[in-house]
């Protein structure tokens, strides 16, 4: 079903994409990693935009977006920090994937196991998060408050395999929506575009060990 996004904020869009980015990448690391197929080189890449890519959004979440929400909906600041509990027991999660040394064949079970760990811990906290959060961005984030949050994001965005992000993104939205999204870069990463998509798609098809 063709989903019609013409009525959804800008604020629920870019939100709604991103979770499930988190979705199909800590799903993905799981998957991946017991495979003799892909590359422990691949994983460990994976891995490290995995962990900074999750943890740089909770903490904007934390640090940026949260006091904003707290200030328009005082009402909803005891669950904001609930939230903020369950991303730090996350970040334990995280810190455990981060320590696995990818570096021999050995690391495959240890990966695994600490991905899986990484994925559950993911997906039962967005469960939480987004009956939550998404209400309160469609009532009380202003588009200009949202702009500026976003800008805030990307200008911190650790320089890890961000090319990643791209291809994630297109599995995880239309293209209409991606390129919404994509067109808060700076206007000089916008011609790098075109070459990190095509290098996210080979990378992410030798993952699925589906390369050609």
């Amino acid at each position: 079903m063709e989903r019609n996004t013409t009525a959804e904020p800008k604020a629920l869009m870019e939100t709604r994409l991103t979770h499930q980015t988190h979705r199909l990448m800590t799903a993905l690391l799981a998957e991946a990693a017991p495979r003799p197929s892909v590359p422990l080189a691949a994983l460990a890449q994976l891995r490290d935009f995995l962990v900074a890519a999750i943890r740089h959004h909770h903490e904007t979440e934390d640090n940026l977006l949260w006091p904003r929400l707290a200030e328009a909906a005082p009402a909803a600041a005891r669950a904001l920090e609930e939230l903020t509990d369950e991303h730090e027991r996350l970040d334990t999660a995280l810190d455990r994937l981060a320590a696995v040394a990818v570096d021999d064949e050995d690391a495959r079970h240890a990966l695994h196991e600490a991905a899986v760990a990484v994925r559950d811990s993911v997906l039962g906290h967005l469960e939480h998060e987004e009956p939550i959060l998404l209400p309160a961005l469609r009532d009380h984030m202003s588009p200009a408050a949202w702009d500026d949050f976003a800008r805030q994001v990307i200008a911190s965005t650790p320089p890890v395999a961000l090319h990643l992000m791209i291809g994630f993104l297109d599995e995880a939205g239309t293209p209409e929506e991606v390129e919404l999204l994509l067109g808060g870069l700076p206007e000089p990463a916008q011609p790098l575009v075109p070459a990190m998509r095509q290098q996210a798609h080979e990378e992410l098809r030798v993952l699925r060990g589906s390369a050609a």
